[in-house]
């Protein structure tokens, strides 16, 4: 039986050995320790059926009335536009109205609009006259869910409408104020009472005290509590109040003797006054006292202890000492019988579940129904937490739907719960279907639910419904998280519905919210594809205006999309005047869009804004020259790049990074000759160009045969220390496998009486390449040229490799295994000399297991070696 299993545990609990909470040990405040006893979800050995018929059973005993439920459902459905309708529906529910029914629904209902609007309805009704208990036990739903405003207009109301003066007017104001928090208003009204020789009757002096109290106005409170003892209606509850006034006052000392004198005059105290003032000692971190304290009138007798025992409890599980709380509840139930209430249970539940302690959860949720104690909203919701903790969501969903049957509220903590839980397993058409239900009832999930709930519809793909998700959330001026919002905004553009995406970013910048960077970009490049050029330049603009700084990469994407519709220079022109008409302009920003424009293949107005710098005062840098210079290169206009070039070296000293530029430029557009000629410049001022300089040059220089122009410039870099590149060393024997022409150069340009080490090996290495040594040639003593002339790469063994194949191929196999050895990784080109020179020596057998080999490491064989084979 579970009830047996329940007590079990109960008892393994009780077998923990307790410190006394009043024990100097226990008495200072510590952090939650971790339980020896907790175990984790997983371990708990729970039987879903028997689970739910338990706690089903349990949630029955709880107090639901139908009727009552049918009168605040029509409250709750009330249209104030049709009220005639509402009001017939309630006439009709043939109920008899008097003052005992009217109590009994506002004790039962928690809705204040509803309460109010019942009572309002019940005063209007023929026959029936509002009193004070009706009154009183408006002015304590209100009190209840502090909402002072509404109070306020109540009573305003009540000062108005005369069927309400049947009660003692001055008394139900005096009340009323007091318990709107306007001590002072009812000051002033009791004056008034008193100035007409009125007087408020003992209960409403009690309300009046207790607001006074309560509001922190001691000395008032003092005048009032005198009138009272002046009139004889002194008992306990205005003594308990006195008691509250010394505890909020922090006189504790005399608190505590007032409390003293009682004890001692042998009258039986209702527990309370203890309570208040254990609950100022934990509130000044004296534990230990108000330990003591208990203890003592304990063992006195005569006083009621459950008040006091709960503010303990209340206080050590609000100071994180939640072992001590259950040690101490144990101890107190086994020794004395004591059985909190149900908040008291119900705030040890929340702060375990918290912790993640489900075994302690569920301990005191059986103890709780062992004990025979009443679950309330709290409680159930709690319950319903727990489910999804331990891994029953399945349960939890069950109780969920099966609400209206137990009247069941669900909180926000429990929609938070099911649906994290719910995402977590998959099951993201009933974490919607949650959602929705939590939406209609006002409920709206925490942030990091909502986060939850839209990342596992982004990565489903479910776009409608987070696209519902986020529409909601505006319109409820939720705050989502920028991460939550990105991915939406993602989601978006991805499936091209970018007419939503504009208007869901439009209403997020409404609410004040600063998207990330990363959205704007997406969002812009979105736009971009879809050739939408106006919205992603007014998205720049706008990207800038919250604090953003665009990449060059992003400006380059938009100026070349606006250059791609009619009239390029008009929207060119547009958004640069924008740009410098709403924003601090620096060269930063000018370098943009010379930057763009010169990608968009647009020079001219490039070099607009290179000329408007002048005369806005902004000076332009060594990167407005090189970017202006680039745009004329990329675009082939070589005439205007080297007058540019010239310009520039009128203006200031042209510096070495705008000659690398310009020669790069010029050999790329295959003008040799001139790039020769910017180098020959360069080395006259002293200037030495890059490596990357020359390796492009030498590069255009072999391509266009003029292989003396190439040994002279490799002499230059000689001259000037340096050494031979992987890249150059490479186009040298490239060059030389398919031509003869370079070692021919280099034999015409050589100086007998000037001959270097490294100036022979690079003819060595030259001549076998070409294929003018060809016998006797070491394989070893190659490889060494090569590493004497630059340090060579896999694509250098890749041409030693091609050249041992046309006449060596034993030796080509066993130098791909030393190049192995080495640490250099084959790539396809390797396997595929191999299999190539294999097959031209008549071995296609052997060719066959190289190409076998060869797919195996992920390869295929080029098109003209497979055709071979």
């Amino acid at each position: 039986m579970l009830m047996q299993t329940i007590k079990c545990l109960t008892k393994s609990r009780l077998q923990i050995p307790h410190l006394l909470p009043f024990s100097s040990t226990a008495a200072c405040p510590s952090p939650i320790q971790q339980n020896p006893y907790q175990i984790s979800p997983q371990s708990l050995d729970l039987d879903p059926t028997r689970v739910v018929g338990t706690f089903k059973s349990w949630f029955k005993t709880r107090e639901n009335n139908p009727f009552l439920e049918k009168v605040f459902e029509i409250l709750r459905s009330r249209d104030a536009g049709e009220k005639a309708g509402w009001e017939m529906e309630l006439a009709q529910l043939g109920f008899r109205l008097n003052e005992g029914f009217v109590l009994e629904v506002l004790r039962y209902g928690n809705d204040v609009m509803c309460c109010l609007e019942f009572f309002d309805w019940a005063g209007r009704q023929q026959g029936f006259h509002h009193t004070r208990s009706t009154f009183n036990a408006m002015f304590k739903v209100l009190s209840r869910q502090k909402l002072m405003s509404s109070t306020l207009e109540f009573l305003e109301k009540y000062i108005k409408e005369r069927y309400f003066h049947r009660v003692r007017f001055f008394d139900t104001l005096v009340m009323g104020y007091a318990v709107a928090g306007k001590p002072l208003t009812a000051l002033q009204v009791f004056g008034a009472m008193r100035y007409q020789g009125l007087d408020l009757d003992p209960f409403a002096y009690q309300v009046f005290l207790n607001a006074l109290v309560e509001t922190g106005n001691f000395d008032g409170a003092q005048v009032v509590l005198e009138q009272i003892n002046m009139r004889g209606f002194e008992n306990v509850v205005t003594k308990t109040i006195e008691m509250k006034s010394f505890c909020k006052q922090n006189r504790l000392d005399e608190a505590e003797n007032l409390f003293r004198r009682l004890v001692g005059s042998g009258e039986k105290m209702n527990g309370y006054m203890l309570a208040l003032l254990v609950d100022a000692l934990c509130k000044l971190k004296k534990f230990a006292y108000a330990g003591r304290l208990m203890e003592e009138f304990r063992a006195l007798g005569g006083v009621l202890m459950d008040p006091a025992y709960g503010v303990w409890i209340r206080h050590l599980t609000k100071s994180g000492q939640l072992d001590s709380a259950l040690e101490f509840l144990q101890h107190k139930n086994s020794l004395e019988g004591y059985v909190p209430d149900v908040f008291r249970y119900n705030t040890l539940i929340l702060k375990l579940l918290r912790g993640n302690r489900v075994q302690e959860v569920y301990d005191l949720l059986t103890e709780m129904n062992e004990f025979q104690i009443v679950p309330d909203r709290v409680t159930m919701n709690a319950a319903l937490c727990f489910f999804c903790k331990i891994g029953l969501v399945d349960v939890a969903v069950e109780f969920f739907k099966s609400r209206s049957e137990y009247g069941l509220t669900p909180n926000g903590m429990v929609y938070n719960y099911l649906i994290n839980t719910l995402c977590g397993d998959g099951s993201i058409e009933e974490a919607c279907r949650i959602l929705e239900n939590a939406i209609q009832t006002g409920c709206f999930p925490g942030k990091m639910t909502f986060s939850i709930l839209s990342d596992a519809l982004y990565r489903e793909g479910k776009y409608d419904q987070m696209n519902n998700l986020v529409t909601f959330a505006f319109e409820s001026k939720f705050g989502i998280s920028n991460s939550a919002y990105d991915k939406f905004i993602h989601a978006l553009c991805r499936t091209d519905r970018l007419d939503q995406a504009y208007l869901i970013h439009s209403e997020y910048i409404r609410l004040n919210k600063v998207p990330t960077a990363k959205t704007y970009t997406c969002l812009i490049i979105a736009f971009i594809k879809s050739k939408k050029g106006e919205i992603a330049a007014r998205l720049l603009l706008e990207m800038q205006e919250k604090g953003h700084t665009p990449e060059r990469s992003l400006f380059r994407a938009i100026i070349g999309c606006l250059c791609a519709m009619e009239d390029p220079r008009k929207h060119f022109l547009q958004l640069f005047e924008l740009q410098v008409s709403y924003h601090k302009t620096s060269t930063t920003i000018y370098n943009h869009y010379i930057d763009g424009a010169g990608h968009a293949k647009k020079p001219d107005l490039a070099r607009e804004i290179y000329e408007r710098m002048g005369t806005s005062g902004i000076i332009s840098n060594l990167s407005s020259d090189i970017l202006m210079l680039q745009s004329y290169l990329k675009n082939g206009r070589i005439s205007d790049a080297l007058n540019f070039f010239d310009e520039v070296g009128r203006r200031r000293e042209v510096r070495r990074k705008l000659y690398n530029v310009m020669i790069d430029g010029l050999c790329k557009a295959n003008k040799s000759d001139h790039a020769l000629v910017v180098v020959q410049d360069a080395r006259r001022k002293g200037l030495i160009p890059s490596l990357r300089s020359y390796e492009e040059i030498i590069r255009l220089l072999a391509a266009e045969s003029k292989y003396e122009v190439v040994m002279m410039v490799i002499n230059d870099l000689e001259d000037i220390g340096r050494h031979l590149s992987s890249f150059i060393g490479n186009v040298l024997l490239y060059r030389c496998l398919k031509f003869r022409g370079l070692y021919d150069a280099w034999v015409r340009t050589r100086d007998s009486n000037q001959q270097t080490q490294s100036s022979l090996m690079l003819g060595q290495m030259l001549s076998f390449f070409s294929g003018r040594v060809t016998a006797n040639t070491n394989v070893k003593d190659l490889e060494h040229a090569i590493q004497e002339c630059f340090p060579p790469d896999i694509y250098s063994y890749n041409l030693l490799l091609r050249r041992l194949c046309i006449d060596k191929i034993d030796e080509a196999l066993q130098f791909f295994h030393e190049i192995c050895q080495k640490g250099y990784k084959p790539n396809r080109w390797t396997y595929d000399i191999i299999v190539h020179g294999l097959v031209k020596h008549g071995r296609k057998h052997e060719a066959r297991l190289w190409k076998e080999k060869m797919e195996l490491e992920g390869f295929e064989l080029t098109e003209a070696t497979s055709s071979l084979i």
